[in-house]
């Protein structure tokens, strides 16, 4: 997956049919935990779409790189968990923050060193049902240096306490190892992460574990290994909202076709392989999907990433795929190519409260070349018929919407759609290297939160949220 920097804050809303409203971006300066305090009476005089209400940062104690890549909003809205790296005394550690979505104050942080003392770096995080669990995953070395293993911990989301952690490696140990993706099942029972490990004579293949969600237990572990034993990297995994499926999707090396998309459908209880569908765009290049999302009914599982378009020189295209979640057969597929016919790039997806919308989101590059801009675009989610496409163009040169998410109540929030309805920007202090990678929204109060890292002094970033009135 490609990451790209975004060099300040920057919140639009827009609205179609739905609102559409976007959120990328954050920054702040350096010292640990120093919060940017908004008083009551001044968020309520601000209490108008865009509107700033607090901004808070995370500074590790090796006071060195800090990036927060998730977040994940508690189901009744109060609590905003992040994660992601932070510095620690030998190497980087996984750091989950939580905070009160109303206020900003932190709730607690844990860090996260694994057993080698070195690397640990969390990717992903989701919240129990009935929100007392929060779970996080990514990848931690094991064995020394040499051996990188995946790294799941629950954590009691009322006091930070760990409740249990869970290791997987894979059949050959080694490094090149990541959880990229992690979901909770409908009932609370089961956690399901996703990402990649090396197999015996297999490269880098799928890798998908259930575990029981109270004790951390492993209840089962597939992998997909691609038709030609070479680099299979599952990116994002998503259940069905009735729990009896999981759905997983990535890039997958395929026969003369390089990489194609390759999704998964796997029973939920027993982990048996349910179908498996491919997508090769129209050269044969490289196609990667990003993002993974299921239909409120639970009939239509949504793919995007990019795929190379008709030629090899053109660039990539978003391409979304709509498959039947029963099936896997292919429902449609639509391309988007942007205005420069260059480089476009999807990021993010989502799906409207009622189904009827799909949102995604990404870069495109502009056409005057060496730069690029937030584009978002809605399709309708029976037909996969573009209802309408907008770029967003900030200040600098490079602009890129890493997330999208849909509120409830039908709110859009991403890095710019449809018709602007308010731009919010944050830069912090030092003016420098802030970049968005996580959005999400409060069923209870609208708050938009953003998160991701922020130039502090020295160069060095930390994790930076961000809230907006929604």
């Amino acid at each position: 997956m490609h990451k790209y920097l975004v060099h300040a804050c920057v919140a639009v809303a827009a609205g179609v049919p739905l609102a559409a409203m976007g959120v990328i971006g954050a920054s702040t300066s350096a010292a640990a935990l120093q919060p940017v305090q908004v008083p009551v009476a001044a968020r309520a005089q601000a209490a108008v779409p865009g509107a700033q209400l607090w901004a808070k940062r995370y500074n590790g104690p090796g006071n060195g790189a800090d990036q927060a890549n998730a977040e994940a909003v508690s189901p009744d809205g109060n609590t905003v968990f992040v994660t992601g790296y932070s510095q620690g005394t030998t190497s980087t550690d996984y750091a989950t923050v939580a905070y009160d979505t109303a206020t900003g104050n932190r709730l607690w942080a844990e860090r996260y060193d694994g057993p080698s003392h070195y690397i640990d770096q969390a990717s992903s995080v989701a919240v129990s049902p009935d929100g007392k669990t929060v779970f996080v995953t990514g990848y931690s070395y094991g064995n020394a240096h040499v051996e990188a293993d995946y790294a799941t911990i629950a954590y009691s989301a009322a006091t930070g306490q760990k409740l249990w952690v869970a290791r997987y490696g894979g059949p050959f140990k080694t490094t090149g190892v990541d959880a990229t993706s992690v979901a909770v099942s409908p009932d609370g029972a089961a956690v399901f992460v996703t990402g990649y490990t090396y197999g015996n004579a297999t490269y880098q293949d799928y890798a998908t574990i259930a575990y029981d969600a109270a004790s951390g237990q492993q209840l089962w572990v597939k992998r997909y290994n691609g038709p030609v034993n070479s680099v299979d990297e599952a990116a994002s995994v998503a259940v069905s909202p009735d729990g009896t499926t999981v759905f997983v999707t990535g890039e997958s090396t395929g026969k003369g076709t390089s990489f194609d998309y390759a999704t998964i459908a796997y029973d939920a209880v027993t982990g048996q392989q349910q179908w498996v569908s491919r997508y090769n765009g129209p050269v044969n290049g490289n196609d990667a999907a990003a993002s993974v999302k299921v239909s409120p009914d639970g009939s239509t599982v949504f793919i995007t990433g990019y795929s190379y378009g008709n030629t090899s020189s053109s660039g990539a295209d978003y391409a979304t795929v709509a498959y039947s979640a029963a099936t896997g057969s292919k429902l449609w597929a639509s391309r988007y190519n942007g205005p420069a016919h260059a480089d476009d790039q999807a990021s993010s997806l989502a799906v409207s409260p009622d189904g009827k919308t799909v949102y995604v989101t990404g870069r495109s590059d502009t056409a005057t070349g060496n730069a690029y801009d937030y584009a978002t675009v809605a399709y309708d989610a029976a037909s996969g018929q573009q209802l309408w496409a907008t770029p967003y163009a900030g200040p600098g040169s490079n602009n890129e919407a890493t997330a999208v998410t849909v509120s409830p109540a039908g709110t859009v929030y991403v890095a710019a759609s449809g018709h602007q309805l308010w731009a919010s920007r944050y830069d912090g202090p030092q003016h420098q290297g802030d970049k968005a990678l996580s959005v999400a929204a409060s069923p209870a109060t609208g708050t938009v939160l953003v998160t991701g890292e922020s130039g502090a002094a020295g160069t060095v970033p930390d994790y930076a949220t961000v809230a907006y009135h929604g």
